[in-house]
């Protein structure tokens, strides 16, 4: 008999729920004639920004964009000359320090929390040094970093801080959102994210008017008037179909951010099992943590491969979010020799169970009862 799979994300069910509204908003895209920076890209920056608090959003091509430009435009304002140094956590995905290498800036890697997965407050004075000019907290897995700590440190230090907030759309402390806790945020909108468009697609989103201009010019050529260009920049463009998907998506996204807290806490409460470790404490309601949108659900393990094997063969599909730590990349060599032992664990021990809005509690109740008959 063949085993009906679980996916881990399943895409087309999600796009599938909005299939109607999707295709006007291409037609009126298609029909209008006008297919980059225009109303639908505008709206769309105007709408996510009101979601997040903030008074400027920038659409650019993707996350990394987010990221590299901002840091890019900080160089340009005279806030950061090459060499500067900025403190990543060590067990991030590779594009948080793509963008910090490509400007020329040093990446100083600090270790997260073991439970949170998240840059350690308490660790990240002893990393400043004379050339530390900026923080980039990562909002890992979802969960929003523990940033009045870092806000704290960084205020303190006279240090900018960059979110990385790519998987993290939604989630809040204290009533306040990704994106709205820096000096500026970065975020993706790859098709698998929490709110995904049906291609490429970030945002930074910002406080500061004159990096909010700066961000414009330079993802546009470095042009702020037509063929007048301030600085030799870009081409990282947000376009009006992808924005105007987005703006289908985006009133959909607290509804599908509670489905996910309803799994996460189907998960906490359900799985029980020595040789795994779950993201956070069985006495948390995920459904009022606000912290977390769970964007992936991630356990630990000991007995990580044969546990993803086992799920396999009982048809749940697994991925890994991340097998390698940045410092062990051939793309950073001259890492490769450090040694980084809370993320070297987190590495290899994670393991991502299926999570996603349209997921059912019936599908989500097969993967606690598997994970439960592992024996290791």
């Amino acid at each position: 008999m063949e085993i009906k799979m679980i996916p881990f994300l399943d895409l087309k069910s999600i796009n599938a729920q909005y299939r109607e509204e999707l295709i006007n908003a291409c037609t009126r895209v298609i029909d209008s004639g006008w297919y980059i920076n225009g109303n639908e890209l505008e709206q769309f920056e105007s709408n996510f920004a009101n979601y997040c608090g903030t008074q400027y959003a920038i659409g650019v091509a993707n996350g990394l964009d987010a990221l590299t430009l901002t840091l890019r435009a900080w160089k340009e304002l005279g806030y950061l000359t090459n060499g500067d140094e900025v403190i990543v956590p060590s067990n991030t995905y590779i594009a948080s320090i793509l963008a910090i290498t490509a400007n020329n800036l040093t990446p100083i890697l600090v270790e997260p929390n073991i439970n949170s997965y998240n840059l350690d407050p308490d660790l990240i004075e002893a990393a400043i040094t004379p050339r530390t000019k900026a923080i980039l907290p990562v909002h890992l897995y979802g969960q929003l970093a523990d940033m009045p700590s870092i806000m704290a440190i960084a205020n303190k230090h006279n240090l900018l801080v960059l979110e990385d907030s790519a998987q993290a759309h939604g989630a809040e402390i204290n009533g306040k959102k990704a994106g709205n806790w820096g000096d500026a945020s970065g975020f993706s909108f790859y098709p698998g994210k929490n709110l995904g468009a049906l291609g490429d697609a970030g945002i930074v989103t910002t406080n500061d008017k004159s990096l909010a201009e700066m961000i414009r010019a330079i993802r546009n050529y470095g042009s702020h008037i037509k063929y007048k260009n301030l600085t030799p920049g870009v081409n990282s463009r947000l376009d009006e179909i992808q924005a105007a998907m987005l703006n289908v998506k985006l009133p959909y996204l607290d509804q599908e951010i509670k489905h996910r807290r309803e799994i996460a806490k189907l998960y906490l409460e359900g799985i029980d099992n020595p040789y795994i470790q779950l993201p956070l404490s069985k006495e948390v309601d995920a459904t009022r943590y606000d912290q977390h949108v769970w964007h992936i659900f991630a356990i630990r393990s000991t007995k990580r491969d044969q546990l993803q094997q086992y799920l396999a063969d009982h048809g749940i599909q697994t991925l890994i979010h991340y097998p390698i730590p940045p410092h062990k990349q051939e793309a950073y060599k001259e890492w490769n020799h450090l040694n980084f032992p809370i993320a070297e664990k987190i590495h290899s021990e994670i393991l991502s169970l299926p999570m996603g809005p349209t997921q059912s509690l019936e599908d989500t109740q097969k993967v606690i009862e598997v994970c439960n008959t592992f024996k290791g």
